[in-house]
């Protein structure tokens, strides 16, 4: 299975919208049928960021970042882990920032399915 991003302008307002295809092989198309990441949208909302405390970020670097997302939008999208329906952002704190100073409402994430024992390792 290929994973791909759809990049729209930035000035483009969609609300939602769906990407289907057929499948020869009987799978429910949009689901995917490996263990692999997937690149998503997700409302930064919904993104638990359970090492926020313990860190501080680059005021310079986020700036730079708000900079550039400004012009030509996220480049590399940001890892975040999936547990039992539940994202949790462990990298990308610079980038989650920027966004979060540029107030826009989503950003875009590899998301990668985890176990309960992987979220406590990463706690660790």
């Amino acid at each position: 299975m290929a994973n791909f991003v759809l990049q729209l302008p930035n000035n483009l307002r969609l609300r939602s919208f769906t990407v289907s295809s057929a499948s020869s092989n009987g799978a429910t198309p949009g689901v995917p049928q490996s263990a692999g990441p997937v690149i998503l949208e997700l409302p930064l909302d919904k993104i638990r960021r359970p090492l926020m405390r313990t860190r501080s970020n680059d005021q310079q670097k986020v700036k730079e970042l708000m900079d550039s997302i400004k012009e030509i939008g996220l480049q590399v999208p940001i890892d975040v882990l999936e547990v039992d329906g539940v994202y949790y952002g462990f990298s990308g704190c610079h980038r989650y920032e920027a966004h979060q100073q540029l107030g826009l409402p989503t950003i875009r994430c590899k998301i990668r399915r985890g176990t309960k024992e992987t979220l406590r390792h990463h706690l660790r």
